[in-house]
């Protein structure tokens, strides 16, 4: 007797259209994304639409919205990828409801609405704080190097400008003189009105590449001036500016001549990661410890921590609505001046002073008053050293770290698929607003 099967007929039409919610399970993440996302305020975004009355009608940004956002939280980023699975994919389907946008539109919907994503950051998470009745109080702060979208081998330091640049245009002269001999020669073979008088090809791919170099030049030139004014604005920095000459008699800022500029993306930064130099972007978070949602985020091209850790603490007022408590963070963040700084604001930090090597014994308190001289760097070190510090301490890997390795790995987010800072900071809201939708999606099914 043959062996019976459960039907199967794919030429067969369904005899009735099939509900959307029944293609996935009732707890399945597209499903979440879509609630959270209506009941978010897209204005922004509509508002951009209704002013424009001509053209076909267009894709609705509700739906647009839904598949960018569920794009992120399963590591689809590309708007070729995400038409792909418009197509492929049944979550996408659900999501679109049988739309299928290009890659175009996609890639156009981003690009114009790029600043009003990133304000969705703080309504998901503020959506997030109120369902769980959080109260922020301790939060811990820590940035991770994200590469640019760019190769660090499409950036030149600025001294090597200036070698090629006076080599080019050695080059550039001496192709020139061979054409002018060229046409010379010609001329008495041909006679003077002929035509193909046009520059050779190595000069123009020569005379294009001066042009690139001495743009980034002036860049380069510009950032290091900028860099100057604000050392000048602080009153401890007193050295006189090292001025180098400029074509046409104007004086400037002669760069470092290890500074670099990319040709690819000029605003991204050489930066030191887990992989060694890479070209990046500095992105900063601070997490809180129930669900480790990321209730501040901020983006810089600045390699060093210092500088972040009084912006990120006022940032979590900005963007949580609540004043943090609590601080923890690496010794990437310890300095006098934030020290100082967070104290005016009564903000209880735990900073490590320096970094401590792995396995190393905890030190212990040392005993006896603290000396009248000792700086605050001095005084947060022997703060960390007692029994209640090095507990406390102890929490920041384990709120703050994890979240990059998720975003990283579980998600695939290692690198930025748009250039240039104000792009690449929106696209960094975006990935941190879809981390907390999968915080809060796994907080809701546990």
């Amino acid at each position: 007797m043959a062996k019976s099967y459960r039907p199967y007929f794919p030429e067969q039409d369904f005899l009735l259209p099939p509900s959307l919610r029944e293609w996935l399970p009732e707890d399945h993440l597209a499903y979440f994304v879509s609630d959270v996302i209506d009941q978010l305020d897209l204005g922004a975004i509509e508002a951009h639409y209704e002013r424009e009355e001509r053209g076909y009608p267009p894709y609705h940004p509700r739906m647009m919205t839904k598949v960018l956002v569920y794009g992120y939280c399963v590591g689809v980023f590309s708007s070729r990828r995400l038409e792909k699975r418009l197509v492929e994919d049944i979550a996408f389907r659900v999501l679109a409801a049988g739309n299928e946008p290009d890659f175009r539109t996609i890639s156009e919907f981003r690009r114009v609405h790029l600043k009003a994503l990133e304000g969705l950051f703080v309504q998901v998470l503020r959506l997030a704080l109120k369902l769980g009745a959080m109260k922020l109080g301790r939060v811990a702060i820590d940035g991770t190097k994200i590469k640019a979208n760019a190769s660090k081998h499409k950036a030149m330091s600025y001294e090597r400008m200036l070698r090629e640049e006076a080599r080019l245009q050695e080059e550039a002269k001496r192709l020139l003189a061979e054409a002018e001999q060229t046409d010379k020669d010609e001329d008495k073979r041909y006679g003077r009105n002929r035509q193909g008088d046009e520059l050779p090809a190595e000069l123009g791919r020569r005379e294009g590449r001066l042009k690139r170099i001495a743009e980034a030049k002036k860049a380069l030139e510009a950032r290091a001036e900028a860099e100057q004014k604000q050392k000048a604005k602080k009153p401890e920095k007193k050295d006189p500016p090292h001025h180098g000459g400029r074509r046409g008699g104007r004086s400037a800022v002669e760069p470092k001549a290890e500074a670099q500029h990319n040709f690819t993306d000029p605003e991204s930064r050489i930066m030191k990661g887990p992989d060694g130099f890479v070209q990046a972007y500095n992105a900063q978070a601070a997490v809180e410890p129930g669900l480790q949602l990321i209730v501040a985020q901020a983006l810089t091209q600045q390699a060093n921590d210092k500088q972040q850790l009084i912006p990120m603490i006022e940032r979590v007022r900005e963007q949580a609505g609540q004043k943090v408590q609590q601080v923890l963070a690496d010794s990437g963040y310890c300095s006098e001046e934030n020290l100082r700084k967070a104290g005016k604001k009564k903000v209880d930090l735990y900073i490590a002073t320096g970094k401590q090597k792995h396995n190393q014994p905890a030190q212990t308190s040392p005993r006896g008053r603290i000396p009248q001289s000792a700086t605050l760097v001095d005084r947060m070190k022997r703060k960390l050293m007692t029994k209640a510090g090095r507990i406390i301490y102890a929490r920041r890997k384990t709120i703050v770290e994890p979240i990059f390795g998720q975003i990283k790995q579980a998600q695939g987010f290692r690198q930025f698929l748009l250039r240039g800072v104000e792009k690449v900071r929106s696209e960094w809201a975006l990935v941190c607003t879809t981390h907390n939708v999968l915080k809060l999606y796994r907080a809701c099914t546990e």
